[in-house]
């Protein structure tokens, strides 16, 4: 069993170390191995952040993988066990689409990277270029203020 320890990780750290050990052991080839997403329980005695944020992500990516949180494998609500089935997409790829999203109502460059700045201002810019070039982003005019909007 692969095993991944998010303690003391930021959640954008976590994804990207989450996304690269998940797609490194799906390419590893073993179709029935499994990792252990080790991300604690929090200190509050109710669940921690990390544990909510990684369980929400695997399950908005249930049609990759399969998972099954600790509490119920064994008792332990401390990690979760996932299964991969197909690769997760890299964390550029899902700022894009949450930018895009986003973006459903124009917004300035200055809304967006506040929105994301968890992701730093340079990967959100990357992201709406890369959308703008894609033409699934546009620019219109509010007011005296450049804005993107979903195309």
């Amino acid at each position: 069993m692969a095993s991944i320890d998010l303690h003391g990780r930021t959640w954008s750290e976590a994804l990207t170390e989450l996304i690269a050990t998940y797609n490194r052991v799906l390419a590893g080839g073993s179709s029935s191995e499994i990792l252990e997403i080790v991300h604690g329980y929090g200190s509050t005695g109710t669940g921690g952040s990390l544990r909510r944020r990684v369980r929400s992500f695997l399950t908005a990516h249930s049609d990759r993988l399969e998972f099954q949180p600790g509490e119920d494998a064994d008792g332990n609500p401390g990690h979760t066990l996932v299964m991969p089935i197909r690769a997760l997409p890299e964390v550029s790829d899902l700022l894009a689409e949450q930018v895009l999203e986003y973006c459903e109502t124009a917004r300035t460059q200055s809304k967006i990277t506040g929105k994301f700045r968890r992701y730093g201002d340079p990967s959100v810019i990357r992201a709406i270029r890369s959308l703008e070039r894609q033409g699934r982003l546009r620019t219109v005019t509010r007011g005296r203020n450049k804005a993107y909007e979903a195309a």
